[in-house]
This record gives structure tokens, C-alpha cells and sequence, in this order.
């Protein structure tokens, strides 16, 4: 049985923030958010810490000395939500930094509004 590719939504400046990658990140980083749309999970895709569960993941990809992340969720069964992309510079182990929860957090609101938003709109 196949499923219909769930659809990409960008939240605040996430979709600014990934182009400005490196083409290799984002080729990576990309194809978790490819198979996320697909129903699947990208090999490196982990839940996110702090986050409850399953519904909000992170994948990682180290790249010329730096590391760089991308955070989306998957708690909605017809779209993904791309909520933050970033290189990661806090220096505190693999930990990620206060600020970046912060936007991640703030931007999963929005997402769940906008999710409400739209099921409510597609139900009239």
C-alpha cells in the first residue's frame, strides 16, 4: 500500500537558515526530510531531548570541522514541519545550545497552530 508523500512546511526563517549551508549538509539533511515526507526515518534521525518522545527529531551532520543540524517534526500525519536548521557553535559537548531549544520550541507552537489552522480550514 502506498501512502501519499506528506507535505513540507517551513516555519519561520528555517528554510533561510538551511539554504545557507554547505551543499553537502544540505544534500544530507535534505534526504532525512525527504524520508520523513515519505513516512520513513533517516538512519540518523534521533529524537530530540526535551521534546517528549518521538514527534520531534534531529539529525546531525559533521561536515569540514563543524557540525550542522537540522530539526523537524513529525507529529502530524499529513505534514512535516521544518522548525530550525543551524550550525551548531556552543562548545558544551553535543549538548544543543539553550538559544537554538528556544527557537525550536517557539517554532513547534507555530507549527501546531498552523497544523490546527489547517484541519479546520480543510473541514468546512
Amino acid at each position: 500500500m502506498e501512502t501519499a508523500q506528506k507535505e513540507l512546511r517551513w516555519i519561520g526563517g528555517a528554510l533561510k537558515a538551511l539554504s545557507k549551508l554547505p551543499e553537502e549538509v544540505k544534500r544530507v539533511l535534505g534526504y532525512a526530510i525527504w524520508l520523513a515526507q515519505q513516512g520513513d526515518k533517516h538512519p540518523d534521525a534521533k529524537p530530540l531531548k526535551g521534546f517528549g518522545g518521538g514527534g520531534v527529531l534531529e539529525v546531525v551532520e559533521d561536515y569540514d570541522g563543524d557540525t550542522y543540524r537540522a530539526v523537524y517534526t513529525v507529529k502530524f500525519k499529513d505534514a512535516v514541519y521544518l522548525l530550525h536548521a543551524f550550525q551548531k557553535k556552543s562548545k558544551r559537548g553535543a549538548q544543543t545550545p539553550q538559544e537554538d531549544i528556544d527557537i525550536i520550541r517557539s517554532r513547534l507552537k507555530i507549527a501546531e497552530a498552523d497544523h490546527e489552522q489547517r484541519r479546520k480550514g480543510s473541514s468546512k
